[in-house]
């Protein structure tokens, strides 16, 4: 059985570089304070209404409900310019 959390095929995955950065931009961007938590995550739906591959960004401030952004990109493929958009437009 197939959940779709893993990648597969040639596609190469980024790798935890990709993901420190994308944390860093994403607190840069928000002004995050150092108490903030921001957990990226690449998911693989294998659901075909799905967009396919993206990247869930999650922020997690103390005492504040937890804000989801997500970009219909992998983190290999993900741009400052998609990230700074898809942060703009859920806030």
């Amino acid at each position: 059985m197939r959940f779709g959390l893993f990648g597969r095929g040639k596609r190469e995955a980024a790798g935890p570089d990709a993901s420190a950065q994308v944390k860093r931009q994403v607190r840069d961007l928000l002004g995050l304070p150092d108490n903030a938590v921001v957990a990226v995550n690449e998911i693989l739906c294998a659901d075909p209404a799905c967009p396919g591959t993206e990247t869930v960004i999650l922020v997690m401030k103390p005492g504040e409900k937890t804000r989801a952004f997500k970009v219909q990109a992998g983190l290999a493929e993900l741009t400052p310019e998609a990230l700074a958009q898809a942060l703009s437009a859920a806030g």
